[in-house]
Formats: C-alpha cells, sequence, structure tokens
C-alpha cells in the first residue's frame, strides 16, 4: 500500500504542475522511495496508434519509479484542450468525483512509497455542474502540494488556494515556487519571503527556469523530506 499519497494542485493551469510533479518524483527516488504517480483526467490527448495519449501522464510515468500501464496514470483521457468538464461533455462522458476517488484508491492499494495525484488547473475547477476537482482529495482526506508560479500576482493567488484547501478541511503539506518565464520577476526575493512567512507551510525549494525541462536536474532543487515525516 501507498504509505505516502498527495494531491498536486496549481494557483491556476499552466502553472508547471506536471514538471513539479516530476520534480518530486525524482527527489523521492533519490532518497531511496519506491514512487507512483497519476493524472486521472487529462484534457489535450493525442491520437496515437494506441489510443488517447497525454504529454503530462507521460512525463509521470517517466518520472516515478514504479511501472503502470498508461490507463492506469490516465484513465480519463479527453481530446479537446479545453476545461475538464466541458471536453468530457463533449465526448459524451460522466467525470464524477466518486469514479476518481475509486480510480485512485486502486493505485493506493499498491505498494509504494510515494503516491502523486496530480489535479488539473487549480483548485475550483469543475468536474461536472455539481462538483469541482476538490471534491476527490476532500473525499480521501488527502494533503495537498501547491504550486506557485513566480509571477506578479502569486501572493494573492497563492493564499486565497491555501484558504480554500483549509477551508476544505485538508492540509498544505507543502509549496514549491516554480519559474515559469526565463526572466526573474521584479522583487522576486521579496515575493518568496512573504509566501515562506504566510502560507504556514513548508517550502519544498525554489525551481529554477528551463528551456527544456529535466525533472531529474530540478530535483537538485527541492527538499521532500517532510512528504515522509510522521
Amino acid at each position: 500500500m501507498a504509505r505516502k499519497s498527495y494531491f498536486v494542485t496549481g494557483t491556476d493551469t499552466g502553472v508547471g504542475k506536471t514538471m513539479v510533479s516530476a520534480a518530486i518524483l525524482e527527489a523521492a527516488s533519490l532518497l531511496g522511495k519506491r514512487t507512483l504517480a497519476m493524472k486521472p483526467v487529462a484534457s489535450g490527448c493525442d491520437e496515437t496508434p494506441d489510443g488517447l495519449r497525454n504529454e503530462d501522464a507521460l512525463i509521470l510515468m517517466e518520472a516515478m519509479s514504479e511501472s503502470l500501464g498508461y490507463d492506469q496514470v490516465n484513465p480519463i483521457a479527453l481530446k479537446p484542450a479545453i476545461a475538464p468538464h466541458v471536453a468530457a461533455a463533449q465526448a459524451g462522458r460522466i467525470v464524477t468525483a466518486e469514479r476518481l476517488v475509486g480510480f485512485c484508491r486502486g493505485l493506493q492499494m499498491r505498494p509504494a512509497d510515494l503516491l502523486l495525484v496530480e489535479g488539473a488547473g487549480g483548485w475550483r475547477v469543475p468536474l461536472n455542474d455539481r462538483e469541482t476537482y476538490a471534491a476527490m482529495p476532500r473525499a480521501l482526506q488527502m494533503p495537498v502540494i501547491l504550486v506557485v508560479p513566480l509571477k506578479l500576482g502569486c501572493i494573492n493567488h497563492a493564499l486565497l488556494t491555501a484558504e480554500a484547501i483549509r477551508r476544505d478541511g485538508l492540509t498544505v503539506a507543502g509549496w514549491v515556487a516554480n519559474r515559469p518565464v526565463l526572466e526573474i520577476m521584479t522583487c522576486e526575493q521579496e515575493t518568496l519571503d512573504y509566501l515562506v512567512n504566510h502560507l504556514e507551510a513548508p517550502c519544498m525549494g525554489v525551481l529554477p527556469w528551463q528551456e527544456n525541462a529535466d525533472p531529474r536536474i530540478l530535483a537538485a532543487s527541492l527538499n521532500v523530506n517532510c512528504l515522509f515525516e510522521k
């Protein structure tokens, strides 16, 4: 059984959740940990001879130490690169939190030290007309790792997301700052200092910008020990 399970969310879409997740998996492997990961719902999938495939899910498969079939990593693959609930509706599929919980529990039963479950977009992304993605980690009482892109407005977005996570009864296990572009934001250190002092969760690291990001290199910028404590 996976000893530690975490849900990875971001302050918005396109903030680097997948690369952060992959770097965490690589960092955990360097500690001798067995790792698993999944992206239950993925839109923007490509047609291949083997079926729909999502680049983010493939990155996770490459980074984790244990072997899984694609359908176990990404059980709901949707072709349009749009919001998951809209893509699912266009494909005539129904996505519910209960179904995603079932997928996650299946992987939690597999032997590993760490399971990462990557969400889609931010904390309140809809799954359907009644539920947001947050319903899944809430049902599993899964601690959350928050990805924060270092750009103007990130303090507000990070604090609001952390507030929503805690209001839903979950803990922010840690957060990772990610540089989304080459140019360093104005007053970056002051921004980091404020987040460290106000997010009330350990900062696991600051990932540098890389044109062709390599999770194995980014892993050196992370401290993932907090994920295995207690």
